[in-house]
């Protein structure tokens, strides 16, 4: 009896030990058991997590939001005490006003040049004019003064309202170029003035924004993390107030570099939740990371000192969730998945 307790213990133990090996190759996905899907569970959800900061330094005057609220895009999450902006605004806009002030009354300038330039040609033709009536007059004196029939008196008074005429006319011709530089001076300043208007307007429009960003409002759809800005407290640019987690949600799956051979873009993919009793969700492969994880950490490893071992290494596989599946809602960025892709979804 004791060799037959033997025999069938020696069975038992057999039969444990070839279940033990055909429950790791199961496991592990080795043959007999790799058929044409593969797995990990070096796979999480992802998700656009936005951290919330001002722009300007300032004390916080009214925070109406909770930790892990649900908010929408334009929602108010923080606001700084805006009394300084609302002036900075206002002395902005007043320096518009005066920039176009000066700018209108250069327009005038410019049209008084003009009408100044008109005036000079004018009395230009008016001055030739008499200057023309005063040779005539001069050479007529001169010509009877020659046959002496008109004195000698006549025709230097003549001669002098020649000379005179000549100057009036040398005289309305410097008129006009005086009028000239004027209107170019004028022209000149005017530009000028236009670049005031223009800098003027860009500093009341960068007084708006920075009053704008007085209110820090959601970027996005989502809720929010823990929100650490108090009424009361005194932040500075870049100062974290909170945090979105938007409700775009991904799953990136981490696969072995010898898994891979059959994967590509658009294959179907199923997935468990660990969080969600592992509700089963569905998905498509969306794209490939360009490189394995190895290669974007900040200290890699040097395989070209001391001894080698090969490791296989992970590649990162973006997957994209399906829409409207049960408890989608649940979702969380960093919830554990096991991923799985059969070569049989194409």
């Amino acid at each position: 009896m004791s060799k037959i307790f033997r025999f069938i213990a020696t069975y038992i133990a057999l039969a444990i030990g070839l279940a033990g090996i055909f429950i790791v190759l199961y496991a592990w996905n080795l043959p007999p058991f790799h058929g044409g899907s593969e797995t990990t569970n070096d796979a999480y959800v992802r998700g656009q997590i936005t951290l919330l900061s001002p722009q300007l330094a300032g004390y916080l005057v009214d925070v109406p939001v909770q930790d892990y609220q649900k908010i929408h895009k334009g929602d108010l999450i923080a606001k700084i005490d805006d009394r300084i902006y609302i002036q900075k605004a206002e002395q902005a806009k007043a320096a518009l006003k005066a920039s176009e002030a000066s700018f209108a009354m250069s327009e005038q300038s410019r049209k008084s040049a003009e009408a100044k330039i008109v005036s000079a040609k004018a009395a230009l033709e008016s001055a030739k004019a008499a200057l023309a009536s005063a040779q005539t007059a001069h050479n007529r004196t001169q010509s009877l003064l020659d046959r002496h029939i008109a004195t000698q008196s006549d025709a230097e008074k003549n001669l002098a309202t020649f000379d005179q005429a000549q100057a009036a006319v040398h005289q309305a011709e410097a008129g006009i170029l005086i009028a000239e530089q004027e209107l170019n001076s004028t022209i000149v300043s005017r530009r000028s003035l236009e670049a005031n208007v223009e800098s003027a307007k860009a500093a009341v429009e960068l007084a708006e924004i920075d009053l704008a960003n007085t209110r820090i409002i959601a970027p996005a759809d989502g809720k929010l993390g823990e929100v650490t800005g108090r009424v009361g407290q005194y932040v500075s640019i870049g100062t974290q107030i909170g945090s979105v987690v938007t409700e775009h949600l991904w799953v990136i799956a981490n696969f072995k570099e010898t898994q891979l051979s059959k994967m590509q873009t658009g294959q179907r993919v199923t997935f468990t939740v660990d969080a969600l009793e592992n509700q089963e969700f569905s998905g498509t492969i969306k794209r490939f990371a360009p490189a394995t994880g190895s290669e974007f950490s900040v200290i890699r490893a040097d395989n070209a000192t001391g001894n080698f071992t090969k490791v296989a290494q992970r590649i990162p596989v973006r997957i994209m969730i399906d829409d409207d599946q049960p408890l989608s809602d649940k979702l969380m960025p960093g919830m554990s998945v096991i991923a799985n892709v059969s070569s049989a979804h194409g």
